[in-house]
C-alpha cells in the first residue's frame, strides 16, 4: 500500500468562500478509482505554517500511477492546485 499525503497553505483567506470552493474541489478527487482512505484535515499544531493536510491510500504502485495521470487529477492540479496553493510539502510512503 502507498500512502500519499500533502500539507499545504492556500492563497485564499482563512474561512473565505474561495477556500471552501477549493476544499470542495479537492474532495472530489476521492471519487477517482483506486483512491482509498481519503481525508482532508485542518492543521491545528502551531509548530508549522501549513493550514491543511490531504491524504489518501492506494493498493499498489499501479493504482497510484493511474491516479497521477487520471484526467480529473491532472485538471485539478493545473486548474486549482498550481494557482491556489501557495506552499506545500508532499510525501509518499510505504509501511516498513
Amino acid at each position: 500500500m502507498i500512502r500519499h499525503a500533502a500539507i499545504f497553505r492556500l492563497v485564499h483567506p482563512a474561512g473565505s468562500a474561495e477556500e471552501a470552493r477549493f476544499l470542495a474541489a479537492l474532495a472530489d478527487l476521492a471519487a477517482i478509482d483506486g483512491v482509498g482512505d481519503f481525508q482532508i484535515a485542518r492543521e491545528v499544531s502551531p509548530k508549522n505554517d501549513f493550514a491543511f493536510a490531504v491524504s489518501m491510500s492506494f493498493a499498489d504502485d499501479a493504482a497510484y500511477q493511474a491516479y497521477n495521470v487520471h484526467p480529473d487529477h491532472v485538471a485539478f492540479v493545473q486548474d486549482r492546485w498550481i494557482p491556489e496553493v501557495s506552499s506545500f510539502m508532499e510525501h509518499d510512503t510505504v509501511a516498513l
